[in-house]
């Protein structure tokens, strides 16, 4: 059972991911005592999750152990759990390593994939919201190059080649254009047999255009950049089914391919207990204009799993980066106020404008009513996601690593280092 000696309030944060993180940061110098509950004992950068899918990065260059960001905070502490329940009756969350108790509960556990309840695609598609899954992505895509090499079966190497995106907002836009860098850039090179006519990738979006939450100028270059480098684009169509062979479209086109890559939606990760939470669409829970979850009064919600809803935002704000910190800073300074009787402020969000890189030198920028596309909106990408990495060590590395992949028009981190199995959906060790 967990004990608490200290007579400070303690604030429990489930979760280390850019709002967490920012919360206990911003609670440095607090009157409270600082408990992160997490998974991992890292904190992932997940805007690069596609480059360590696609070999560009290794995979511990985004992500930084959480207890090294906070060695120098006296009033931080780090705990590796699974959280299986809150207790809001007792103030304790129940964890496997015993039950925690909080003055303060702080739920920032992010995001998970939506599968919309199909079981099967859950079961046959590849998602990619963490680093685990990232490495099963690029062994799977790594083990099919390395099968077409070898199958006397025309039918089965199409179907190795063909690579199929499912969504078309910045994840699933960037997948596509590292694709088709590699359809054009690596795979002649490195897969002698291979052509690049033998490989065909496909980006699927339900909406009427790519990058639907930024400008329509970035919108229709981003599809002119990916067209240009031959990737195939279907919009307003969905996926009906697929088995791990065939997929469906609802248009009633039918697509053989071993490899579909899901990047069509995401859910909050909402924990089990608390039954008086209301929840909203996309599963987040909704919050008043401080974060506090409706409902309890030591209970708070930030980044992508809450949702302030208002007339400017009726579905909460953006599922980003910025806004998940930006809430977190927020946060603190409100729990501060709380703990000290001060009146609270309601939440502001600054939107500080998107970016997404569609492939080599090219990416659309667009920042509050400046609009452009091409190089220079991607070494402002690049320039902004070196900035946002935990860690000196991490920097360094993806920056080295881009300057090689760049001059190179290659990478070394194409590594089969954990098999993946997708009948069994497991990583076979190396033998």
């Amino acid at each position: 059972m967990d004990q608490q000696k200290s007579s400070r309030p303690r604030v429990v944060i489930i979760g280390g991911g850019f709002a967490g993180l920012q919360l206990a940061k911003k609670l440095k110098d607090a009157p409270v005592d600082i408990l992160i509950l997490d998974k991992h004992n890292y904190h992932t950068f997940q805007p690069l999750l596609y480059q360590v899918a696609m070999g560009a990065i290794p995979a511990d260059s985004i992500a930084f152990p959480i207890r090294r960001i906070f060695t120098y905070q006296d009033n931080f502490k780090f705990n590796l759990a699974h959280v299986e329940a809150i207790s809001p009756e007792t103030n304790t969350v129940k964890t496997n390593i015993g039950d925690i108790n909080y003055d303060y509960l702080v739920i920032a556990t992010g995001s998970n994939t939506n599968f919309f309840g199909n079981k099967d695609l859950e079961n046959c598609v590849m998602p990619m919201k963490n680093v685990p899954e990232a490495l099963n992505l690029r062994g799977l895509t790594l083990q099919h190059l390395e099968k077409a090499i070898v199958t006397t079966d025309k039918d089965e190497k199409d179907a190795l080649m063909t690579f199929v995106v499912v969504g078309g907002g910045p994840t699933g836009v960037e997948l596509a254009g590292a694709l088709s860098e590699m359809r054009h850039l690596i795979l002649e090179k490195d897969y002698h047999g291979l052509s690049k006519h033998d490989m065909t990738v496909y980006l699927i979006e339900g909406k009427d255009r790519l990058l639907a939450a930024m400008s329509d100028g970035a919108s229709k270059k981003a599809k002119q950049f990916l067209a240009a480098n031959d990737v195939m684009i279907y919009n307003s169509v969905h996926v009906e089914s697929y088995d791990g062979l065939t997929l469906k479209i609802d248009d009633g086109m039918v697509l053989k391919t071993r490899n579909v890559f899901w990047a069509a939606g995401v859910m909050g990760e909402v924990p089990a207990g608390i039954t008086n939470a209301t929840i909203v669409r996309g599963s987040r829970i909704e919050t008043d204009d401080i974060n506090r979850v409706k409902g309890y009064k030591n209970i708070f919600a930030i980044g992508d799993v809450s949702a302030i809803i208002s007339d400017e935002y009726p579905n909460g704000h953006p599922g980003v980066a910025p806004a998940a910190i930006q809430q977190g800073a927020w946060l603190a300074k409100n729990l501060v106020h709380i703990v000290n009787n001060q009146p609270t402020e309601p939440f502001k969000y600054q939107d500080k404008g998107t970016l997404a890189t569609i492939g080599r030198n090219k990416a659309v920028a667009d920042l509050g009513k400046l609009h452009f596309q091409g190089f220079f909106a991607w070494l402002l990408w690049g320039f902004v996601h070196i900035l946002s990495l935990a860690g000196f060590s991490n920097k360094t590395s993806v920056i080295l690593t881009w300057m090689i992949n760049y001059f190179t028009k290659n990478s070394d981190n194409r590594l089969i280092i954990r098999s993946f199995n997708r009948s069994t959906r497991t990583v076979e060790s190396e033998k």
